[in-house]
């Protein structure tokens, strides 16, 4: 592993920049994000299948097969609007100085925007519960820079459109010490991404059509796919005590997925969890868990090189900010009937709160959460608040 650096130090060059990349994922779901992000020692959902596949043995059996159609989600930073919509006024007036002048007043902000659609099929029989989802996303994320080129600035980009299949299966043993739940999980994501810096003169588009998008394509576009193997366990110590305790570990993306060269790479990471569940009168369903991510420190900072037009080079350097990677989450289910359910969600994610809500009404799920990515580390934190919205036809 390469020696950790500050990326206070980076402003000591304008050749080298930090893309402040956001730890990797694939799937961010509302109801679990909503809760601080915990859900390695929690399950019940099919997207468990991305933080440990072993949670699927918590998916109620009562509710049979269990379908998620076009579930539509979709999320923003909090000013991504205003800037979208100021660099958009810029570049149509046809003018650099417009369009400097709108990175220059968002210079070292982030902006992020992302889409995603997780369709699953899941069921919890008396044997072994399973999950099949197809997953298809994108996610765009921006970082304007006043200095740095001649013609008055750049924006910074990291993106990619992605998509896969995702297998998952887990099993319970009754054992005299305890409940273990193991779960293996498969998964296939094929994706391109796009890592680099835009001019100015390529922002405004002057001489040809369709320039922004051919320099994208031409200079910075990266194909890649990959198979990952996931694997977890959760065990009930004490499932008829009134906490009732659960302990959980999972190993995920062994392979690292072949995506090292590109930005959405998945590192194999291993990841620790806690939760409890105690009976209260006042609430339907009570949940509380903690979790903590990437025990081995596999998240990398990528720093690059701009010095040269042509081709985009960096260096990745070890990130170990024990505070991005804890967690701890509150999940109140207040009501939950076969036509209508609700659930009030609150956590900690990355040192900042996170707060979010589920409503099943019939068919259709709708899952609203907030939570701030930490987008730096060390002494140059960068924080971006985001919302993200999901709904789902499903039963």
């Amino acid at each position: 592993m390469k020696k950790f650096i500050s990326l206070s130090l980076l402003g000591a060059s304008t050749s080298l920049m930090a893309m402040y990349a956001e730890h990797a994922y694939l799937y961010k779901d509302p109801r679990i994000m909503g809760m601080g992000g915990t859900n390695i020692a929690i399950g019940s959902y099919a997207s468990s299948v991305f933080s440990n596949p072993a949670g699927l043995a918590n998916i109620k059996k009562e509710h049979g097969f269990v379908v998620d159609v076009l579930g539509l989600g979709i999320s923003a930073s909090k000013s991504a609007q205003d800037f979208m919509t100021d660099l958009q006024d810029a570049i149509d007036t046809e003018e650099d100085a417009e369009v400097a002048n709108v990175l220059k007043k968002y210079s070292g902000e982030h902006f992020h925007i992302g889409v995603d659609n997780y369709t699953s099929l899941s069921k919890n029989s008396d044997l072994f519960s399973w999950s099949i989802g197809l997953l298809a996303a994108a996610d765009f994320n921006f970082m304007s820079h006043a200095q740095g080129s001649a013609n008055g600035g750049l924006l910074q980009t990291s993106s990619r459109v992605y998509g896969g299949v995702v297998f998952g299966v887990a099993k319970p043993y009754d054992t005299q010490i305890g409940r273990f739940d193991l779960g293996l999980g498969v998964k296939y994501i094929s994706q391109v991404s796009y890592e680099g810096v835009l001019g100015v003169s390529e922002l405004l588009d002057e001489d040809e059509d369709n320039k922004l998008i051919d320099t994208l394509q031409d200079k910075y576009e990266k194909e890649s796919s990959g198979f990952g193997v996931d694997l977890g366990v959760n065990y009930h110590p004490f499932a008829q005590s009134f906490w009732k305790p659960t302990f959980g570990l999972s190993i995920l993306n062994i392979g690292s997925m072949k995506m090292d060269d590109a930005y959405g790479r998945q590192p194999m990471t291993v990841n620790v969890g806690a939760s409890v569940t105690p009976d209260v009168s006042f609430v339907n369903k009570l949940v509380i868990g903690v979790d903590y991510v990437d025990l081995f420190n596999a998240y990398e900072t990528r720093v690059y090189n701009f010095s040269t037009t042509d081709k985009i080079l960096y260096s990745d350097y070890e990130e170990s900010d024990m505070i991005k990677r804890f967690r701890f989450g509150v999940s109140a289910t207040l009501l939950d009937t076969a036509l209508f359910a609700t659930t009030l969600n609150a956590g900690i994610y990355q040192g900042a709160y996170t707060a979010g809500i589920n409503l099943d009404l019939a068919l259709f799920k709708f899952n609203f959460a907030t939570y701030e990515e930490e987008i730096g580390t060390g002494s140059a934190n960068i924080s971006d608040r985001r919302y993200t919205a999901q709904l789902t036809i499903g039963w």
